[in-house]
């Protein structure tokens, strides 16, 4: 086949490709909001330097005032992440009726990557499992919940949820009443959770050892999945940044003009806070200047996988020490900034790479374009 047969079959999705790419593929033109990938960037880099920071930093270099600002800016780090893969999974179904059905069975899929993910980076090894027994402590240990079965199950089960109701009047109501809902009954089901299976109170949060349990932390990433189903009738950029600004700032005016402060681990109003800092944040993030935000936005296409890979090196894993029990808390803080700079660039690095080697392994995985036409010779293959 020809280059201008080729094409002339573009014709058959007019708007939807942008270029030929140097591969002889035609690329599928983003329509990703400018400010995800940067917000989640930036999330991403503020989690590796926190992380490690607080594994490594000495107690005297803790006390340094500008230290003491960070673990205030630390705070909205991960409610930022939640928020934005919020956001993401609804941006990404778009305004046809059917897609959160015809996406079900991708998102289920990804739900379980997540899941299986974030268990694995609480493996305790098979030796602490043997030495522990069969006991509430081994499976509180075994099943600590954090942030990945956090996103895990909101995906799973607000992707369900989506795809049995109405696209317009439904979806923005279901993800109003999970953004409500889970915050508000946190109190309540951490009191139902008490005696049952270990498991079952990692999720609830009942149990020691879960630090990011669905209540109250799911209801961080159903609102900003709301606020993506509210605010999509308005253009990405200028229009939704300065929505997101207006929102974030009604909701901190609320919350402390109105509402009496509680930092409790399953409080609603610190949920509706830090979802008004997310936002706010997001919406900085779209109206920044592209060359910044272009900065952040390819750790934010990378996040998940620096997120797996950054966790072990700075706590360990399974029997194998990491950073927390090898170097630390000794350093000062030019050393720990210095540490935490080179493991961000080389969790990038491999993330980048095995990223590549997978598109080179399966160049025909489903979701990668939506009209990626391989040229070569006298044939096309289009790819889904």
């Amino acid at each position: 086949m020809c280059f201008r047969d080729a094409a002339s079959r573009s014709a058959y999705a007019p708007g939807r490709v942008k270029r030929l790419g140097p591969s002889f593929t035609f690329q599928q033109q983003s329509n990703r909001h400018p400010g995800l990938d940067g917000a989640r960037g930036l999330a991403v880099l503020a989690m590796v330097l926190g992380h490690t920071l607080d594994a490594l930093l000495s107690p005297e270099a803790r006390l340094h005032p500008w230290v003491q600002h960070y673990w205030a800016f630390r705070g909205v780090t991960a409610p930022l992440f939640l928020l934005v893969s919020g956001w993401a999974v609804v941006a990404a179904l778009g305004t046809k009726p059917n897609s959160a059905r015809d996406t079900l069975g991708r998102r289920v899929r990804r739900s379980l990557l997540l899941l299986f993910l974030g268990y694995l980076l609480h493996w305790p090894g098979w030796h602490a499992v043997r030495n522990m027994g069969w006991t509430d402590a081994m499976l509180s240990r075994v099943f600590a919940f954090d942030a990945l079965q956090c996103i895990g199950f909101a995906l799973l089960i607000g992707s369900v949820l989506l795809a049995l109701v109405p696209a317009r009047g439904g979806r923005p109501l279901v993800l109003l009443a999970l953004a409500v809902a889970v915050p508000v009954a946190s109190v309540t089901m951490w009191k139902l959770g008490v005696g049952l299976p270990a498991p079952v109170q990692q999720f609830l949060g009942s149990a020691e050892g879960s630090r990011f349990p669905f209540f109250p932390w799911a209801g961080f990433f159903f609102a900003g999945a709301f606020a993506a189903s509210l605010l999509n009738v308005l253009k990405p950029g200028l229009p939704q940044g300065l929505a997101l600004l207006a929102v974030g700032a009604a909701l901190l005016g609320i919350t402390q003009g109105l509402l009496v402060p509680d930092w409790g681990p399953a409080s609603a109003w610190m949920v509706a806070y830090r979802v008004g800092q997310g936002l706010l944040v997001l919406g900085a993030v779209t109206l920044a200047p592209t060359r910044l935000s272009g900065l952040l936005a390819p750790l934010g296409r990378l996040s998940l996988w620096i997120y797996v890979l950054h966790l072990p090196v700075v706590y360990g894993w399974a029997d194998i020490a990491g950073l927390a029990s090898r170097v630390g808390p000794t350093l000062g803080i030019p050393a720990a900034l210095g540490v935490a700079t080179a493991l961000l660039l080389v969790c990038a690095v491999v993330a980048k790479v095995g990223r590549w080697v997978t598109d080179q392994a399966r160049p025909w995985r489903a979701g990668s374009t939506t009209l990626n036409a391989s040229i070569g010779g006298t044939r096309m293959s289009p790819r889904a």
